[in-house]
């Protein structure tokens, strides 16, 4: 399991100076990046990340209503090979009809990403999980909708602030999560209350340790009062530091059984 970057978090630095800030995300320490938008920033983008050696193995576009050939397209062209769709309304999830729908059309969204090397997934945010259909959560009722090769990327921050366990949820998908994004913070729609990771009420390693399929832990800030570049900087220290210690309790544990 490696860390990336949703760079929506730097949105605002990204549209002043883009090289600049890809640099900055670099020299921070993350090697891998979550794009958004990157149909329309794909040749800065790729020129910036190719610069500063950062890979982007997931991104995020809006499949169910832009051009998917467009996107599929700028993904291959950047390296990414699952093309997540971030948002879908909440006057979507609260009918069995309606969520059966979207399931329908990502599933054909995901034909259509084969045909490019692709693969695809779904991204939620609170309403997902605050929803419920035939006495489970939308979002776990979605999931049984999906072809087998789709995944989700689960926001474990608005799972928690839909009012479920992120640990509960996580077993319950269990191998269909093959991505998370990890934000900490008050567990409340404010999201300039956000914090870095391990600073909030978000059992963050717990978090990591329920999702055993995971291949990216995706660090976010929806948004943040303080110096974002130091709070990105922050979770990524709190998370390498804790992989640390799991490594050394793994080998110390391995050389008393030696």
């Amino acid at each position: 399991m490696s860390y990336s970057l949703q760079l929506y978090t730097l949105r605002d630095a990204i549209q002043e100076d883009l090289p600049g800030t890809i640099r900055r995300v670099a020299d921070i320490g993350f090697t891998q990046v979550e794009p958004y938008n990157f149909v329309a920033t794909a040749k800065e983008l790729g020129a910036a990340l190719k610069e500063n050696g950062l890979t982007a193995p997931s991104g995020h576009a809006p499949l169910l209503s832009q051009d998917q050939d467009q996107i599929f397209a700028a993904a291959r062209d950047l390296g990414i090979t699952t093309v997540i769709d971030p948002f879908i309304p909440a006057d979507r999830w609260q009918t069995a009809e309606d969520i059966q729908a979207t399931a329908a059309a990502l599933n054909e969204a995901a034909k259509k990403g084969a045909e490019y090397g692709i693969r695809v997934g779904y991204h939620n945010h609170q309403w997902e999980l605050e929803s419920t259909i035939d006495g489970r959560t939308a979002l776990e009722y979605f999931a049984g909708l999906l072809n087998p090769e789709l995944v989700l990327e689960v926001d474990t921050y608005w799972v928690a602030v839909g009012g479920q366990d992120p640990v509960d949820i996580l077993t319950k998908l269990g191998d269909r999560v093959k991505l998370i994004h990890i934000k900490d913070g008050p567990l409340s729609t404010d999201t300039k209350a956000q914090q870095p990771a391990g600073k909030g009420q978000v059992p963050v390693l717990d978090v990591i340790a329920a999702a055993t399929s995971l291949e990216v832990g995706v660090v976010e800030f929806d948004d943040y009062a303080g110096d974002i570049f130091e709070g990105i900087a922050e979770s990524l220290a709190f998370l390498n530091a804790a992989g640390s210690t799991a490594n050394n309790a793994a080998a110390n544990t391995e050389g008393a059984q030696a």
